[in-house]
């Protein structure tokens, strides 16, 4: 029983909202957002991924809040097939009106395969 009472509050630790993590936890998911398109910008991805598929920029916080989740999946997967063809492997590009389990379960494969 001690085990087991010690992990839970293990658990309770990890699981901590952000006003227990400090202050500025909140504006993290923002923080990673920008430095994600930054990222995305040095690899040229306006011109290679989005004009190819006639889409607009990302905004700083696209993926920070939760505006259209089905066009938010959709740039995702975009992205993520994109990514992985730049780094080299052939990767059919997702349709916008495809299975997103499948979607995932196809990239996350990929990605094992890294």
């Amino acid at each position: 029983e001690d085990g087991a009472a010690g992990r839970r509050g293990e658990r309770e630790r990890s699981e901590e909202g952000p006003a227990e993590r400090g202050p500025g936890a909140a504006f993290h998911m923002f923080v990673l957002m920008e430095d994600l398109l930054d990222k995305l910008k040095l690899l040229s991805y306006e011109e290679e991924a989005l004009r190819r598929h006639n889409m607009r920029p990302l905004s700083r916080h696209y993926f920070a809040l939760p505006t259209n989740p089905g066009e938010q999946f959709f740039m995702f997967c975009t992205l993520a097939a994109w990514l992985i063809t730049k780094a080299g492997r052939p990767f059919e590009q997702p349709q916008e009106y495809d299975d997103p389990n499948a979607v995932i379960s196809n990239v996350l494969s990929e990605l094992r395969s890294f």
